[in-house]
């Protein structure tokens, strides 16, 4: 008898382990609480894969030999606490499509930047000429790509919630961005845990692998002194690190060390502004070294990578007015960084649903570069109590297309209408993506 695999969840990373496990001839079936879209409703029924949706059957779920779980299911579900109770072992599909593949793996993780890094990445690792993959929180599911295609190499970009899931998966390449506090309401609260998630990531590596770190980020230094790792630790930062082997800046260049071979490049040259895609180029560069990628495609592709939708992307300017659209902002840091790159003054668009924000190391940058905020969600009270006594103008707008009317209304030739909401988006949008072409629409439409 076949074992039954049940996936909670028919979006991209539900479908695409569906697609693999009957691909490896499981009984295979998906539950969605929600509706499944059209275009993934024709996949199942094209490769005669049983579903439910609005609604979880108990009875059928509940003789899984395994469940895959969609990483937006919150462990507090009533589905995930009974197969808790039923013993029932639950994976996330990286994990899943891991044990169909030899591929090697670079996994990108962090709260800001993993995006960036994992794209520019690809993008090095393809001008390259690697046959390699693009999967995880960006491109294609990873268990789709692993039953269709033939990789040798990928590049994964790995979410908290995607971690908590894996268990035996080992990164070949392990990178952690950064660590600030986010997500804290599906971690207790405890920012220790989402820390501990986070670390999940350096699980099963061993001394042939690689770890690549910020080693100006002080939570992730904090923690490599608590912990016992493995794998060879390679740094990056912006402060000289004297001919130790990793990234650094100095003398207005970026400096990639590895096994003495180092590669230089003028600050001045790369595509992707600002002080945290220094970051993001260095882990990237970092990894294309590894691997041995030739110099000149690196500088090539550091000076052509035009970045990441939704991030710091410039719209258009209207009667001299900019608008940038970073709905990827999702978290306070995002936009710290996000507000620390501006050089005009901002009209910030900011709000959704606040996830435990401390807004206090927002306040000296709102104060010095904000000249008024527009609020865009379902409830601001906590945005006005934190900016009130700094900013005199805040707005509320209910609509992508208001918030951006009212930001043109209190702009000038010269200002910089900036969308960094520094909350999760599913109040009023879809998601990030929705909210951001929402954004861009309203903006062409001025």
């Amino acid at each position: 008898m076949k074992t039954r695999i049940v996936i909670l969840g028919g979006a991209e990373s539900g479908i695409g382990a569906a697609i693999l496990a009957k691909k490896k001839g499981f009984d295979v079936f998906v539950s969605d609480s929600g509706e499944i879209k059209k275009n993934y409703k024709d996949v199942l029924l094209h490769n005669a894969i049983s579903f439910e949706e609005r609604k979880h059957s108990e009875a059928i779920i509940l003789k899984a030999g395994e469940v895959i779980k969609s990483p937006g299911i919150p462990d507090h579900a009533p589905i995930i606490k009974k197969l808790k109770e039923h013993d029932i072992p639950v994976v996330s599909e990286i994990e899943f499509a891991a044990r169909y593949t030899g591929a090697k793996k670079i996994c990108i993780t962090g709260s800001n930047g993993k995006t960036t890094t994992t794209m520019l990445t690809f993008h090095i690792l393809k001008k390259a000429g690697f046959n390699v993959g693009l999967a995880g929180n960006v491109g294609k599911s990873f268990a789709w790509q692993v039953a269709e295609n033939d990789f040798d190499y990928y590049v994964l970009e790995i979410s908290s919630f995607q971690l908590d899931y894996m268990f035996r998966f080992k990164a070949d390449v392990a990178v952690i961005t950064n660590i600030t506090p986010d997500h804290l309401d599906r971690y207790q609260n405890k920012f220790q845990n989402y820390v501990d998630s986070k670390f999940r990531i350096l699980q099963n590596q061993t001394a042939g692998d690689f770890f690549i770190y910020c080693a100006d980020d002080p939570v992730t230094m904090a923690e490599l002194q608590k912990r016992d790792i493995l794998s060879s630790k390679i740094p990056f930062s912006l402060s000289d690190m004297a001919d130790r082997e990793g990234a650094y800046v100095k003398n207005n260049k970026m400096t990639i060390n590895i096994s003495s071979n180092k590669i230089k490049m003028g600050l001045e040259n790369f595509a992707l502004p600002g002080r945290h895609n220094l970051y993001n180029s260095m882990a990237a560069g970092v990894i294309s070294r590894l691997f041995d990628i030739r110099k000149d495609i690196i500088k090539e592709s550091m000076s052509e990578f035009q970045g990441v939708e939704h991030r710091l992307e410039f719209v258009t300017k209207v009667h001299g007015i900019e608008f940038i659209n970073d709905s990827k902002a999702t978290n306070v840091n995002s936009t710290w960084f996000a507000l620390e790159s501006m050089v005009r003054p901002v009209i910030w668009i900011v709000g959704g649903v606040d996830k435990g924000n401390d807004y206090s190391c927002l306040k000296p940058l709102v104060k010095d570069k904000v000249k008024a905020i527009v609020c865009l969600g379902n409830d601001n009270q906590k945005i006005f109590e934190e900016f009130a006594t700094l900013i005199p103008v805040i707005k509320e707008a209910p609509t992508a297309e208001e918030a951006v009317q009212t930001s043109y209304n209190l702009g000038m030739p010269g200002d910089v209408v900036l969308l960094s909401p520094a909350c999760a988006s599913f109040d009023l949008f879809n998601n990030y993506e929705d909210r951001g072409m929402q954004f861009k629409r309203a903006v062409y439409d001025l």
